[in-house]
């Protein structure tokens, strides 16, 4: 296969962190067309990427034939009829989390992709964090034990300046839950497996957002139970003041098993904290140098933070995918599972009372 050309639909700050830096990792690509709403943020995607084609109208882009690959980092309610597009067409799709505002859409982009044989990734970054590999690699190894308790606890100090799009339920669905917790419950998923019931709660304190209206969740919480007989308690908050942000804040998840607990910390990335049964306590368990970089990648470890580069081995997955014709490490499938959990949440938060996961 020779090189492969992107499009890249939403040029904001995600795009720019994460993104094009992983893109610039991986030999033989190019982005050849770039869509956003913004024009000003056009242009300077246009202009940072050398990119031919640059539209407001993703129509326009994702149908190209100097296309292979798309690229989705738009408000969250756009995912689905651009990416349903970009498969139809025949385009290898990596959209952002959430994958939609309902699950029924999010299997429906799953579905869809798979019946046309594209690959297809959930940004779920924090995956690709050294120390939540290594972790994955213990649980999957056997060294937990029989899994017991699974805890997340994601604390933010976002304060109530104005959040744009994210904070207007129409366009982003969710506020918290869907912006941060969605990684943790991906976690959930992946170190344990899929959950049984839950019940939850949601608080939105800010109704207000520096003069602008704000419907959606600054705060959520769920107690859930999978289906092999483990719990969970996940917590998430854009209020923690004092807790700063991004990976300067508390990110934190443990997990307790019958032989072990293993607790993981975004802040520190190439180190667990462990405990045996039975032991006295939990002591630091360095991360092996062969999970400080994704398979495949040439990204040097050494070079830039830490805390932020781990983000672009995300890019070089999907594309090692495509050129390997295989399924990414994280799926649309995956992105579905924990919108599934998302919808149940709300519909327990409402309800007020248990909801079992369908």
């Amino acid at each position: 296969m020779g090189s492969l050309r992107f499009a890249i639909v939403g040029c904001g700050g995600i795009t720019l962190q994460n993104h094009l830096p992983g893109l610039a990792l991986c030999p033989e690509v190019r982005v050849t067309a770039v869509c956003d709403a913004d024009p000003a943020t056009l242009d300077r995607a246009r202009r940072e990427t050398g990119a031919g084609t640059a539209s407001a109208d993703f129509h326009q882009v994702v149908t190209r034939d100097d296309v292979d690959a798309v690229i989705i980092a738009t408000p969250n309610f756009t995912h689905p009829a651009i990416a349903l597009e970009a498969i139809a067409h025949g385009k290898h799709v990596l959209c952002e989390k959430p994958l939609a505002l309902n699950q029924e859409d999010a299997w429906l982009m799953a579905k869809a992709a798979d019946a046309a044989g594209v690959r297809n990734m959930t940004a779920f970054t924090y995956r690709f964090v050294p120390a939540m590999r290594y972790l994955h690699h213990l649980v999957q190894r056997g060294d937990l034990g029989q899994p017991y308790h699974y805890r997340s606890c994601r604390l933010q100090d976002w304060g109530t300046r104005n959040l744009g799009w994210r904070q207007q339920k129409a366009l982003a669905g969710t506020g918290e839950l869907g912006d941060m917790l969605s990684h943790r419950i991906d976690f959930a998923h992946h170190l344990v497996g899929p959950m049984r019931r839950l019940v939850a709660n949601l608080k939105n304190l800010t109704p207000v957002r520096d003069g602008r209206p704000n419907d959606t969740d600054d705060w959520v919480a769920i107690l859930a139970e999978f289906q092999s007989g483990a719990t969970a308690v996940m917590e998430s908050s854009k209020l923690a003041s004092g807790r700063n942000e991004s990976w300067r804040s508390l990110d934190y998840v443990e997990i307790n098993g019958s032989e072990a607990t293993f607790e993981f910390t975004t802040g520190r990335w190439d180190s667990l904290q462990s405990g045996r049964k039975g032991g006295p306590g939990l002591t630091a368990l360095p991360v092996p140098r062969e999970f400080w970089v994704w398979p495949g990648s040439t990204r040097d470890p050494s070079q830039g933070d830490p805390l932020v580069a781990f983000r672009y081995d995300q890019a070089v997955e999907f594309v090692n995918a495509i050129r390997e014709q295989r399924a990414c490490a994280v799926t649309f499938a995956d992105g579905a599972r924990a919108q599934a959990v998302m919808d149940a949440a709300l519909a327990s938060a409402s309800a007020g009372g248990w909801v079992d996961l369908r």
